[in-house]
Parts: structure tokens; C-alpha cells; sequence
């Protein structure tokens, strides 16, 4: 458990897009809301105390979107945090629709991407968004027409940096070609390193990697390694995990999320961790 009132600089720092300095463990804002990432949680008080908490801590970068809740995290937020602290970057990301708990569907038409975006500015209560990501790309929308539409709204001063999730060298290429993107977030984890390519093209040009899931998502890791390098580190297997991340790449900025207190101040404690080489080396190989 960590009481600092500044736990999360411990992991260092990132810039992204030049010009926003952030801590290098920021905060996903998905499960603050109800079960199946739907409606408002169980408990809006101790939702309401994560995200203070959160702030508190030192975490000065948090990673919601509109479909989480649908629009419950982004109102949340709003209600925990605003008028927000100097330096507390909120990104956000439009591109999915929710028909249901547990359901996601993409849907990057121009149109919707603009309806999505001033919804958030509304439920942020900001007059621009920090770091806007599109959310997926949509096989039924030409990618460039969905690029397109952000870099749009970007020049009218609605957005202020653009970046992407869910996507493929290729597409990252695709879209850098059109406007400047400062991030990419996709899943990657311990176990889960299918977008090493693209996290490998991130760090080569300075793009910002957000590693969604960081941690397993709903299915924790659990190894033989990762549990006796935290026997050695009197950590957790998941907070050794955090730590692989933050020793993974210097672009790397971890978001774990929760809706626990107490998980919270665990997922903080990780930015403290120092693998050694002899550690980092095995978990990069297990």
C-alpha cells in the first residue's frame, strides 16, 4: 500500500506530443461504471473516491472514453475532478456504440465521430479535448475518411492532439500520413504481446504507447515467473507486470484501471519497482 500524496511520479515521465508532461502511470477510467462497462457503478461514492484518489496520488493522466458507461466514466469524471487541477490531462475516445452490456460496436462515420465529440466536450465540461482517440477502426468507414474527420476537428480548436486505438503498423502509417498522431493505444501485456510491431514503431518515432489491459484484463496474469519475482520484490505478480511495462519501452504509459480503493493504491505502489536486468531480461523471454 502507498499513502504518498505523489506515488505515481515514481515511474517518471512522459511527454506526448511535445507538449504535454505527464507521470508515466496514468489511470483507465472504464470500470469506474457498472458491471459489463454499463450504467453507473454500484457504489457512485467510492466510484466518485477512486477518482479523487486518483488525482491525489500524482496521476496527472486519465483515459476514459464515451462508450464506458455509455457516458457514465466522462460524467463522472467531470463530477470528481472539475474545475480540473493545472497539468491533469484527460484523453478520451469516440468510435464505439453500445448496444448492450458487454457489447461493442464500431462505428467511425464521420458524423458520429463529431456527435461523439461534442458530447464529450459537454460531459467533460471542457472546450477542448487534450487527446482525442479514435476508438477503432470501422471496416464500413474508409479509415482516412475517419482520420479525416478528427484532423477537422482539430483545426477548429475542438481537439488538441490526435490519437489512435486498436490498430496495426499499417494503419498507424495510414493515419500519420493524413495528421500528426502522438499516440497509439492498443492491448499489450506481460502474456498478451501481439502489438509488439506496433509498440516497436511507437517507440521509433516518439508516438506514445498506452497499453490497454496492462495488467490482463479480466484475466489476471498468473505465472511461475512473474509470482517468484514478486516474492523477491515483496510485490504482487501484477504489480511486477506494471513494472515490466514501465521497463518495457520509455514510450510506454501504462493505464491500469479500477473501480477498488484498495486495488487503486496496488496498481500505484507498482511505479516504484525497479526490475533488474537479470529480471527483465527472463520476463522478456518467459
Amino acid at each position: 500500500m502507498t499513502n504518498g500524496t505523489n506515488a505515481a511520479s515514481a515511474a517518471g515521465t512522459i511527454t506526448i506530443g511535445g507538449d504535454l508532461t505527464v507521470n508515466r502511470l496514468g489511470f483507465g477510467a472504464m470500470r469506474v461504471t457498472g458491471p459489463g462497462i454499463w450504467g453507473p457503478p454500484r457504489d457512485r461514492a467510492v466510484a466518485l473516491a477512486v477518482l479523487r484518489r486518483v488525482v491525489e496520488a500524482g496521476v496527472n493522466f486519465i483515459d476514459t472514453a464515451d462508450s464506458y458507461g455509455p457516458d457514465v466514466s466522462e460524467e463522472l469524471l467531470a463530477e470528481a475532478l472539475a474545475p480540473y487541477p493545472a497539468g491533469l490531462v484527460i484523453a478520451t475516445k469516440g468510435g464505439l456504440v453500445r448496444p448492450g452490456p458487454d457489447q461493442w460496436r464500431a462505428d467511425a462515420r464521420p458524423e458520429h465521430l463529431r456527435a461523439a465529440l461534442e458530447g464529450s466536450l459537454r460531459k467533460l465540461r471542457v472546450e477542448r479535448i487534450d487527446l482525442y482517440q479514435l476508438h477503432r477502426p470501422d471496416p464500413k468507414v474508409p479509415f482516412a475518411e475517419s482520420v479525416g474527420t478528427l484532423a477537422e476537428l482539430q483545426r477548429a480548436g475542438k481537439i488538441r492532439h490526435i490519437g489512435l486505438s486498436n490498430v496495426s503498423v499499417a494503419e498507424l502509417a495510414a493515419a500519420r500520413a493524413i495528421v500528426p498522431i502522438v499516440s497509439v493505444q492498443n492491448r499489450y501485456n506481460y502474456e498478451d504481446r501481439t502489438s509488439e510491431a506496433v509498440l516497436d514503431a511507437c517507440e521509433r518515432d516518439g508516438i506514445a504507447f498506452l497499453p490497454w489491459a496492462p495488467i490482463g484484463g479480466l484475466s489476471p496474469l498468473k505465472t511461475h515467473v512473474l509470482e517468484r519475482i514478486a516474492r523477491a520484490h515483496r510485490a504482487t505478480p501484477l504489480q511486477i507486470a506494471i513494472a515490466w511495462l514501465l521497463r518495457r519501452s520509455p514510450v510506454v504509459l501504462p493505464i491500469p484501471g479500477t473501480g477498488s480503493l484498495a486495488h487503486l493504491e496496488d496498481n500505484l505502489a507498482a511505479a516504484a519497482l525497479q526490475l533488474t536486468a537479470a529480471e527483465f531480461d527472463e520476463l522478456g523471454t518467459a
